[in-house]
């Protein structure tokens, strides 16, 4: 889910952040989830040589949870970091930010949502990074990790979950905290996990807060139109204009392209990174760029209007619908890059990415999400397609997808019913302009499961830091799940007492 946009990014978004919000196109023919953005390069180069009172451990961690051969017993070490700063000791609260699908370096600094809130909790903070991501790889190198079938297995949800598990448990061995209550913080795939932790592991934490969790974007939940469909929504609430100039461009592209020399026409036009093989790699390129704007369209950026203003006020381009769309891109990659204007676009070479290569068999494996395009949106019409997205994953890794998975290990069909009945504790955040919103939990399910859904949010931005731009609605949704989370640690230290009289 992972990691964007925003000139100040939070700890716990970086979480999430740590990931291009692209639609994940590969040249093996892979269209997977879009992941849920990364940090900007100059944010990821300012925080490097300080720790802001962060300390770095490393857990021992078992292989294999759930099996006993001989292989299962192996150990690697998993990477988690420890802020005692306002903690108040003995049984004072934890809050635990579970890492997603990226390194968690750069999630180490004094802002976001767990940081500046946790003196009011008296807490001490807990960042975990996930297996496989990171520092924390078994099997001597990721690259060896995910190149071994084998080893490959082990990267996985539930896997991840029980290493949180034991990771949290060992920490209140260590500060004698046997008794502290501890609160999951997760962002987009981190949210899921942080739903899931709750559902799988009520012994270890007594809520959540899961911000941007699509939960519900497994199987037949949600269309799968509806991501591009909500990308679309955003971009015609904002300029018509912009909107069908989008929607034009897609045929002009197919009609430069069928020119004898239209890849490079197009090459050209964009000023690709490297000359064009075919037109799917251009419009793979500009699905980002729009995916990426609408998911992270915070009120503090608004990289939708600054795209469709470029697109609508471009110099000398006429009536040129390509000229108008390249100079939205180039203004979306200003955004990306803190201003910088990057040398080359569209197609930059991300080969050895992390966060990229892991997703994508996350993808391939358990985390099969439907997408796909159809006429009513700003998009050429592009189908959901089960059966080729299981050929070209079992291509590429020799395994097919397991779609149905996730849907039965945690659930998700008739979620207010299964919830209501299951669990408590459980906050999901959503903003509406988010392309992920509908897959998540959008109605408060009972007392204790509640859903903050803000009209003109973005993906994650509850948890990204406070500016003192932010609107008010946006500044309330905080003070609100914050009052939740006293509620639930207020409720568990009356009932603690409450049984130990």
């Amino acid at each position: 889910y992972i990691t964007m946009k925003s000139s100040q990014f939070s700890f716990q978004w970086l979480l999430l952040m740590v990931i291009f919000v692209s639609t994940s196109f590969h040249a093996n023919g892979l269209k997977l989830r879009p992941r849920l953005g990364r940090i900007r390069r100059s944010r990821i180069l300012e925080q490097k040589d300080s720790n802001h009172g962060f300390e770095t451990f490393f857990y021992n961690q078992t292989i294999d949870h759930f099996s006993y051969g001989p292989e299962s017993y192996q150990t690697f070490p998993q990477r988690y970091v420890i802020n005692s700063k306002f903690w108040g000791g003995g049984n004072s609260p934890i809050l635990a930010f579970l890492g997603a699908e990226a390194p968690i370096d750069d999630n180490i600094q004094p802002s976001g949502f767990t940081y500046e809130n946790a003196h009011q909790f008296k807490a001490l903070i807990v960042i975990l990074e996930h297996r496989y991501y990171g520092k924390s790889v078994p099997f001597g190198s990721r690259k060896a990790a995910l190149k071994n079938a084998r080893h490959r297995g082990y990267f996985n949800s539930a896997q991840a979950l029980a290493d949180y598990a034991s990771i949290l448990l060992h920490i209140k061995d260590k500060y004698n905290a046997t008794h502290a209550p501890v609160i999951a913080i997760g962002a987009s795939y981190g949210g899921e996990l942080a739903t899931w932790f709750r559902l799988k592991y009520p012994h270890v934490v007594i809520g959540s807060l899961a911000s941007s969790a699509p939960i519900l974007y497994y199987g037949d939940i949600t269309p799968w139109t509806t991501y591009h469909s909500v990308v679309s929504k955003d971009f015609r609430d904002t300029s018509e204009e912009c909107f069908q100039t989008i929607k034009k461009s897609w045929s002009e592209i197919d009609n430069i392209a069928s020119k004898p020399d239209g890849l490079a026409i197009l090459s050209k036009k964009f000023k690709t990174c490297t000359p064009l093989k075919n037109t799917t790699e251009l419009k793979d390129g500009l699905d980002t760029v729009y995916s990426e704007a609408a998911q992270y369209d915070s009120p503090s950026n608004i990289p939708v209007k600054r795209i469709c203003n470029a697109i609508e006020n471009a110099p000398n381009c006429g009536d040129d619908i390509l000229c108008k769309i390249a100079a939205g891109v180039v203004e979306a990659y200003l955004l990306e890059y803190d201003g910088n204007n990057s040398r080359c676009y569209i197609n930059e070479d991300r080969t050895g990415d992390e966060s990229d290569e892991g997703w994508e068999w996350q993808s391939c494996s358990e985390m099969v999400v439907p997408m796909g395009k159809d006429k009513n949106s700003m998009y050429q019409p592009e189908p959901w397609n089960l059966t080729k997205y299981i050929k070209d994953c079992k291509e590429q890794y020799g395994v097919s997808p397991r779609p149905s998975w996730v849907l039965t290990y945690y659930g998700g069909h008739d979620i207010k019913l299964i919830l209501r009945r299951s669990t408590s504790n459980i906050i999901f955040s959503n903003g509406m302009r988010d392309p992920f919103s509908r897959g998540g939990v959008l109605e408060n399910i009972s007392d204790s499961i509640i859903a903050l859904s803000t009209k003109h949010g973005s993906h994650c931005l509850d948890l990204d830091e406070a500016k003192k731009s932010d609107p008010d609605w946006l500044v309330q949704q905080r003070k609100t799940e914050v009052k939740i989370m006293q509620g639930w640690i207020t409720q568990y230290y009356d009932d603690f007492k409450a049984i130990n009289k």
